[in-house]
């Protein structure tokens, strides 16, 4: 099976600057756990909820909740987003896409043609596909 058939096509992204606040809402609703980020529609990074954790976490020091919302809304996504992001190609066997993913212990890989982001793939999906198959 290629990725083209099990990736999601319908992306939600994010502009490198976005705040991390907008970032952390966006992920709350939609419950996504990564988004792309695009400038002039070319993939330049990535943020998870690992990132927004780990920036949240540096300003948790004697801060409560509210402050820390606060806070998130001073940081850009540019700021804490992954730079150097590991993609895949459409036509790529999903078995690829697993073992990249496995390799580099990332739980998502943009999906990109040329330079162009066309979908994502998360392990979320490998995992429902094994469990249908």
């Amino acid at each position: 099976m290629k990725v083209k058939e099990l990736m999601a096509s319908q992306v939600e992204t994010l502009g490198r600057n976005d705040t991390l606040s907008f970032a952390e809402d966006l992920m709350k609703m939609k419950r996504f756990r990564h988004l792309p980020v695009l400038e002039d529609e070319l993939l330049v990074g990535i943020v998870s909820q690992r990132d927004l954790f780990r920036a949240a976490l540096s300003s948790a020091m004697g801060f409560g909740t509210k402050a820390q919302g606060e806070y998130l809304k001073t940081v850009l996504v540019k700021e804490v987003m992954t730079d150097e992001v590991v993609t895949i190609r459409p036509d790529d066997d999903i078995t690829k896409a697993a073992k990249k993913m496995l390799r580099e212990k990332i739980g998502c890989l943009p999906v990109v043609n040329g330079d162009k982001l066309v979908g994502l793939i998360s392990e979320s999906d490998i995992v429902r596909l094994a469990a249908e198959s």
